[in-house]
């Protein structure tokens, strides 16, 4: 892996540390958009979702409230994480969620039919990372994912 100019997860613990979420310029109340191409792409109630630098965004919240039973987060920075627990409260327990930089992750085989990624991959601007990040969703996604 190529050695970035900074550390992905200190800078993104930082920003989550000093930052009120809905402050950050990025942030949506709802992630509509993502929602319809999700919903394009067959988003169901049983569809296996992985979500990529996720952050501390709403979009578990809106997939849980579509009945979505197997979801799956991940996040560089652990306190987005937490802000998302927190927010969901129990509904939390119902989401496996991944604190790590996705390139150093060992997901599971096969184990996704949709990945969302509304945060990561623009930013991997080594072409090594953007090449492994590829490998490591291919790899993650089922058959037709």
């Amino acid at each position: 892996m190529a050695t970035q100019p900074i550390d992905r997860r200190t800078h993104w613990q930082n920003v989550y540390r000093t930052r009120r979420v809905d402050a950050v310029s990025w942030y949506q109340p709802h992630l509509s958009v993502s929602l319809q191409l999700l919903a394009q792409a067959g988003l169901s109630a049983h569809s296996r979702l992985i979500d990529v630098g996720a952050g501390a965004s709403t979009l578990v919240d809106d997939l849980l409230d579509r009945g979505l039973r197997d979801i799956s987060v991940v996040d560089v920075s652990a306190e987005a994480l937490a802000l998302a627990r927190r927010r969901l409260g129990e509904r939390a327990d119902r989401v496996t969620w991944y604190a790590g930089d996705i390139l150093e992750l060992a997901l599971p085989g096969g184990s996704f039919d949709l990945w969302h990624d509304r945060a990561v991959l623009h930013f991997l601007t080594d072409p090594e990372d953007a090449a492994r990040y590829a490998h490591i969703a291919a790899n993650a996604l089922a058959a037709g994912g």
